[in-house]
Parts: C-alpha cells; sequence; structure tokens
C-alpha cells in the first residue's frame, strides 16, 4: 500500500536515504536523494541518488556492474529520512564490501 506523503528535504533539498538489503535486513549504505532521484528510483526500480561532490545525480552501480534493485521505499516517522529496502546486485560499497557499515567504532559486547 503506499501512501501519499510530504517529505521534509533538508535546505538543499536533500534527503537521507538508508538502504537496506530486502532478504538479510543488512545495512548496505547511505547516501542522499533529492527529489529527481526519488523520481528516477521510483520509475525505473533502480536507485539513483544526488552525488554532493560532484553535484550531480548517480546511478548506483551504473559503473560497476552493483545495481540496487528497488523492492521497497519506506519513509520514518518525521518523513525526513528514506528506507529504500533492496536486491543488491553487488557490493553496495565503493571499496568491494558487501556494506559501507564495516567498520566499528564501539561495542558493549566484549569479544572472546
Amino acid at each position: 500500500m503506499e501512501t501519499p506523503i510530504a517529505l521534509k528535504y533538508d535546505d538543499c533539498g536533500l534527503i537521507p536515504a538508508i538502504l537496506q538489503d530486502s532478504e538479510t535486513g543488512q545495512v548496505l549504505m547511505m547516501a542522499w536523494m533529492n527529489a529527481e532521484a526519488l523520481r528516477l528510483t521510483q520509475e525505473t526500480g533502480e536507485v539513483y541518488f544526488w552525488s554532493r561532490s560532484r553535484q550531480e545525480l548517480w546511478h548506483k552501480g551504473g559503473t560497476s556492474g552493483a545495481i540496487q534493485r528497488v523492492r521497497e521505499i519506506w519513509v520514518d516517522c518525521d518523513a525526513d529520512v528514506l528506507l529504500l529496502e533492496v536486491e543488491p546486485a553487488g557490493p553496495a560499497c565503493h571499496t568491494g564490501a558487501q556494506s559501507c557499515f564495516f567498520r566499528r567504532v564501539w561495542s558493549e559486547v566484549k569479544e572472546g
């Protein structure tokens, strides 16, 4: 079911978008979308972002082949963050890692 929602973009016209593997639930990456990136994502079923460094639209996996196929798009309770459930066709991270979140900063869990 789809609900029309007024999304809250920041002052630069961007909204954070988190990609999550639709099968495993693993968080893959976070990047920024503008309205055009979201529109293209919805039209094509493949993820588009806005590159803040290059100031241009970016088709995720367009050059690497690691396309992120969208299954569902969710919005948080404040309508200022998107969650895209995707089927990854390869690593999400530019380093080649499956997820961009592979470096732990802190853990309460003691190893050993």
